[in-house]
């Protein structure tokens, strides 16, 4: 399948021909395929804000190309302004943009902007509105009266209401509690099922990345060292240990477990991972896997059906406790 939008050899710099020069990317070769859920990872300064501006014709590359749909978006003011309405970017904080009186006319702006007539425009308005969770009675309210979390997902529904076939979110969880971090991936999430659309997220949160995308892209120092499914991204623990990154927490519960001689499989990252690995080490039976409780006899076949409730159990507590500490 042909990528819906890449880049080739893409390198910027900021402040080029100043002593202040500085490097962002460097060579990158960057794709995304039609309907993908991608999430792009790095440490601060990485360079993925920089790469993301690209995408829709905010930053120009210094050199090499970025190509929508095959064919480079910057031939043409035109060509630009187009890809501009197929590649909606959602900045970090969007609730900062906000600005007109009612939240119906902010999320109306960009579909106005674009020469619809007024019934396609109200059809996309309402319909983001939709996939975010605004009720319709939030409409006709001033987004400046909405709380921090409904300011987020009012921004968010600007953007869907162009209905981009690329929607790009630099850090869409940023400063919201659990219960708005997880609104707001469900709205997104909802977005890219109903309209198959390619998502790109940007997250500094492991757990995150995990349990959304179907394939990480990691930034370092401007270029990209790995890509690929998480399960193959995580297997490189140490890697991005010395890059700032990590691993989610319950990469780090089985390598712990693997290295205390555990049969437990290591492309684990996430709680429903955790449990069925668990569980199907558990019928395997503790002897074979190593998987014994501290102080617990040799369990007979007989025993091993009181085994997996409390080990559900077990991570159904391990998952409350994950939350509780985010």
């Amino acid at each position: 399948m042909d990528a819906i939008i890449e880049t080739k050899e893409l390198t910027h710099l900021y402040s080029a021909g100043t002593p202040f020069a500085h490097t962002a990317l460097q060579g990158v070769d960057f794709s995304a395929q039609p309907g993908e859920y991608l999430a792009i990872i790095g440490r601060t300064g990485s360079g993925k804000s920089t790469l993301i501006q690209h995408l829709n014709g905010l930053l120009k590359p210094t050199s090499g190309q970025v190509l929508f749909e095959g064919t480079d978006i910057f031939e043409s003011k035109e060509r630009t302004r187009q890809v501009r309405c197929q590649v909606g970017l959602v900045f970090q904080y969007p609730e900062y943009q906000l600005f007109e009186e009612t939240v119906y006319q902010d999320i109306a702006f960009g579909p106005k902007n674009m020469g619809l007539d007024p019934d396609e425009v109200d059809r996309r308005v309402r319909q983001s509105a939709r996939f975010v969770g605004l009720e319709a009675g939030v409409l006709e309210k001033s987004p400046f009266d909405l709380s921090g979390g409904q300011k987020r997902r009012v921004a968010i529904a600007g953007v869907i209401a162009m209905e981009p076939r690329v929607l790009v979110l630099d850090e869409p969880t940023a400063g919201l509690d659990p219960s708005g971090s997880a609104r707001i991936l469900d709205n997104i999430r909802t977005y890219h099922e109903e309209k198959n659309a390619c998502v790109i997220l940007v997250s500094h949160s492991m757990e995150e990345v995990a349990r959304e995308a179907q394939r990480l892209v990691v930034i370092h120092r401007g270029t990209i060292p790995f890509s690929g499914p998480p399960s193959e991204v995580f297997s490189h623990g140490e890697e991005l240990e010395t890059m700032g990154l990590g691993v989610p927490a319950m990469t780090r519960v089985f390598a712990r477990l693997r290295a205390l001689g555990v049969d437990v499989p290591a492309s684990v990252y996430t709680v429903p991972q955790a449990r069925e690995a668990v569980l199907a080490a558990l019928h395997r039976g503790p002897r074979k896997t190593g998987l014994w409780l501290c102080g617990e006899r040799k369990k007979e076949p007989a025993d091993m059906e009181f085994s997996a409730p409390f080990a559900e159990n077990g991570m159904e507590q391990a998952s409350s406790d994950e939350k509780g500490a985010e």
